[in-house]
């Protein structure tokens, strides 16, 4: 069984900044892609950042210049440092992994159980 555990959500003013953890634990073989997605009331799931094990980073345009991700391969963890927040990045992020578990021959999605950023004056 694989988990995927966060840390790092609040609440902050505009313009200031939060840092993202999850890691992933559990029976675990490899794991591909890495990330965070981030839900608001009235909106669907969207992607916020990922990477993959190509070293590829993917970035929504919407918090590009802003936010930046980063990874720890050994250690199984992602982070997400956010600067220069804005209202609109209120949301609940959700850690996601493509995890590969031990004797499984795929990669399974994991979802964390999200955290909540509320950015507000």
């Amino acid at each position: 069984q694989v988990q995927l555990v966060e840390s790092g959500g609040g609440s902050v003013q505009p313009g200031g900044s939060l840092r993202l953890s999850c890691a992933a634990s559990g029976n675990i073989f490899s794991i591909n892609a890495m990330g965070w997605y981030r839900q608001s009331p009235g909106k669907e799931r969207e992607l916020v950042a990922n990477s993959t094990t190509d070293g590829t980073t993917n970035y929504a345009d919407s918090v590009k210049g802003r936010f930046t991700l980063s990874r720890n391969n050994a250690e199984n963890t992602v982070y997400l440092q956010m600067n220069s927040l804005k209202p609109d990045d209120t949301a609940v992020y959700y850690c996601n992994a493509h995890v590969r578990p031990i004797l499984i021959f795929r990669y399974l999605e994991v979802w964390g159980q999200g955290t909540l950023v509320t950015v507000s004056s």
